[in-house]
């Protein structure tokens, strides 16, 4: 009997690897004989990969040429790569959704029945109902005019959002996953998302610039007193991506050490908070 977690038979691409969770996911790749992976990054990965290629994903040429040079069948593709608030908002629209969408739809041609897209958000994303009819607005804008128009909706509309550029493209990636996996399923494509609570990557420092270290210290501690390790991550990330999930479809999936059930339940301890 076929191993349903193995890779052994299929090619993935994954974003954002020469770091943190896509570092972790190259790992999980290899223990999963993966035949083949992409990366598409800034910079190459030190873990093994069967190719590199190099791209800017705040930049739409680049992402296009991207998808243009892979090649398939792809059976997973991750979008793992994300920046914080510490860079230009237009980069962190174009990074954490424009480049994730744009790989998603381009290459969605190229994924054989089976095959699977698993994004990765942040429970920074979970309030996206409160934004619900303007992040829809935002998604109705198609990608086919370019980024533009995506991006001129966010510079006219970012005051009334009530939200950072970093938690709103989360925000848009956990509705872009809900309203595109049908769609996605009905050609056998299953797409879903997880939503990690703070890892213990090198994009931490950068939270704690644009957050404050009070906030990720208690966001932390109640996450059971520890972050979540990259690792952690890329074992749920491979999980979704492998035919062992091959039911699961439209899920945005918390991995926050019980915070989210905590929450609803009223048990979450807010007095360090502020």
């Amino acid at each position: 009997m076929n191993n349903p977690f193995s890779y052994h038979d299929r090619r993935v691409v994954v974003t954002g690897g020469a770091r943190g969770v896509g570092a972790a996911l190259l790992e999980v790749l290899s223990e999963l004989d993966a035949a083949h992976v992409t990366v598409i990054d800034r910079e190459e990965p030190g873990g093994k990969h069967d190719e590199f290629l190099q791209a800017d994903l705040s930049d739409e040429a680049a992402v296009r040429d991207a998808v243009a040079r892979t090649d398939g069948p792809v059976h997973a593709l991750f979008n793992n790569a994300g920046v914080a608030d510490t860079q230009p908002p237009h980069t962190v629209l174009a990074v954490n959704y424009l480049a994730l969408r744009t790989l998603s739809e381009g290459l969605l041609d190229r994924m054989p029945e089976g095959a699977a897209i698993v994004n990765t958000a942040s429970l920074a994303g979970n309030l996206w109902r409160k934004r619900v009819k303007q992040i829809n607005a935002l998604l109705d804008i198609g990608l086919g005019e370019g980024w533009g128009a995506s991006l001129q909706w966010f510079d006219d509309n970012h005051e009334s959002l009530e939200q950072g550029p970093y938690n709103f493209s989360k925000e848009v990636v956990e509705v872009y996953t809900l309203r595109s996996s049908r769609p996605t399923m009905r050609r056998g494509v299953r797409t879903n998302t997880v939503c990690p609570g703070p890892i213990d990557t090198p994009l931490l420092p950068d939270f704690r610039r644009t957050t404050s270290d009070k906030i990720i210290d208690w966001n932390i501690r109640e996450m059971n007193g520890r972050a979540v390790a990259p690792r952690e991550v890329a074992m749920v990330l491979a999980f979704f991506g492998s035919p062992a999930a091959g039911y699961v479809n439209g899920i945005n999936l918390d991995i926050d050490g019980g915070f989210s059930a905590a929450l609803a339940t009223g048990q979450v301890d807010f007095s360090g908070r502020t």
